[in-house]
C-alpha cells in the first residue's frame, strides 16, 4: 500500500506538503499544478488515506447551585448530590464551569448545557429558559416540558413510611417539616407534606395540630417536637422530613423523660451517616443521591447530542431503611 512518503519521493515535494494536499488543507498556499500532480500521483499509486479518529470536542457545562455553601454544610443532602455531579462530569471529561449568579448567563455563550441544583423561583426559571441551552434540574421540577428534571420519589417514599408506621399500629402520626420561600417570596412546594396529609385523611386521622413546620435544623426539630409533646393527646410517632430534624426530636423526647421507641417512634429522611449511630439507630428514608447526580449528567450529555425539544422527567425511587427508632404501639 502506497504511503505519503512514496508520493513525496515520486513527485519531489516534501511529505508535509503532500500530507496537507491530500487532507485538503485550505490554509495551504501552493500552485494548482503542484496540487494536481500530487493528487494524480496518489491515484496512480492507489493511495488510500487512513481513517482518522475524530477528536470529540470537550463539552462545557455550567453548574449552578441556588443555595449557599453555609446552607450546604447544614444539610449534607445537597453536598452529596453536588459531589456526585462533579465526579461524574470529571469521569465524562466534561468541563465544569461554576455559575455564581444567573446574571452571568447573559454573557456565557460558550456553554453547551446547564445543570441546576436546589430551589428555583419562577423568575429564576425564566432567566434559565432565556439562556436557551439544554438544562437539567436536580431535585426540582419547573412547570413546562422543555427542561430535563431528575427528582426523588418523595410521594412514594412518604407512602412507604406511613404504611410502615400504621403497620406498627400507629394512628396519631405527626409530621415535622421545613417551611421555605423562594426568591420571589412564594412558598416552596414540598410534596411530602401533601402526601402525608392525603394519607392521614385517607385513614381518618388528619389534624392540623399534628403538623409542625420550621427550618430543616436540629434546633427546630427540638423545638417543634417539644410542642408536640406538650399536646394533651400527644402523637405516638413522628415523621421528620430530614434526619437533622429527627436528631432534634431525639433530644426533646429524652428531656421529657420518654423513651424511643417505647413512648415515641421516630422516622427520619435522607439517611445521613450519623443516622446509624444514634441510640437507638434511626429508621429513615435513604435517597440515592449519587445516582441523582450521575443521571443528571448522563441525560444532559444525551440532550446536547440529540438536540431534542421535549424534556425528560426522571423519578429516582427511595428506600425505607428500618432500624430501631420505631416500634409497635403498646
Amino acid at each position: 500500500m502506497a504511503t505519503i512518503k512514496d508520493i513525496a519521493d515520486r513527485t519531489g515535494f516534501s511529505t508535509a506538503t503532500v500530507s496537507r494536499v491530500l487532507n485538503y488543507d485550505d490554509t495551504l498556499n501552493v500552485q494548482e499544478e503542484t496540487r494536481m500532480k500530487i493528487l494524480d500521483t496518489a491515484r496512480e499509486l492507489q493511495y488510500q488515506a487512513r481513517e482518522r479518529k475524530s477528536r470529540k470536542r470537550r463539552l462545557a457545562v455550567g453548574v449552578y447551585y441556588s443555595y449557599t455553601r453555609e446552607e450546604e454544610l447544614r444539610d449534607i443532602y445537597y453536598l452529596t448530590v453536588r459531589l456526585a455531579v462533579e465526579r461524574k462530569l470529571e469521569a465524562e471529561n466534561m468541563e465544569r464551569r461554576q455559575i455564581q449568579s444567573l446574571e452571568e448567563l447573559k454573557d456565557l455563550g460558550g456553554l453547551d448545557g446547564l445543570l441546576c441544583l436546589g430551589t428555583f423561583s419562577r423568575s429564576m426559571v425564566k432567566q434559565i429558559d432565556a439562556f436557551g441551552k439544554p438544562t437539567v434540574f436536580l431535585d426540582a421540577m419547573p412547570k413546562g416540558d422543555r427542561f430535563d428534571c431528575v427528582v426523588n420519589d418523595l410521594a412514594g417514599s412518604v407512602e412507604a413510611v406511613m404504611d410502615y408506621l400504621t403497620g406498627l399500629g400507629h394512628r396519631k402520626i405527626a409530621f415535622i417539616g421545613g417551611f421555605e420561600v423562594d426568591r420571589d417570596g412564594e412558598e416552596v412546594h414540598d410534596s411530602r407534606i401533601v402526601a402525608y396529609k392525603e394519607y392521614m385523611e385517607r385513614i381518618g386521622e388528619f389534624s392540623q395540630s399534628l403538623v409542625r413546620l420550621g427550618e430543616f435544623t436540629p434546633e427546630d426539630g427540638y423545638v417543634l417536637c417539644r410542642e408536640l409533646l406538650e399536646e394533651k393527646e400527644r402523637p405516638t410517632a413522628v415523621f421528620a422530613s430530614n434526619d437533622s430534624l429527627a436528631v432534634g426530636c431525639y433530644r426533646a423526647v429524652s428531656e421529657k423523660g420518654l423513651r424511643i421507641p417505647g413512648d415515641m417512634s421516630i422516622v427520619g429522611y435522607n439517611d445521613i451517616a450519623v443516622a446509624n449511630y444514634l441510640v437507638p439507630s434511626l429508621t429513615t428514608v435513604r435517597l440515592h443521591m449519587e445516582l441523582l447526580g450521575e443521571e443528571a449528567v448522563r441525560i444532559l450529555r444525551e440532550h446536547i447530542a440529540s438536540d431534542r425539544e421535549i424534556g425528560l422527567k426522571i423519578i429516582v425511587p427511595a428506600k425505607l431503611i428500618v432500624r430501631d427508632s420505631a416500634g409497635r404501639v403498646k
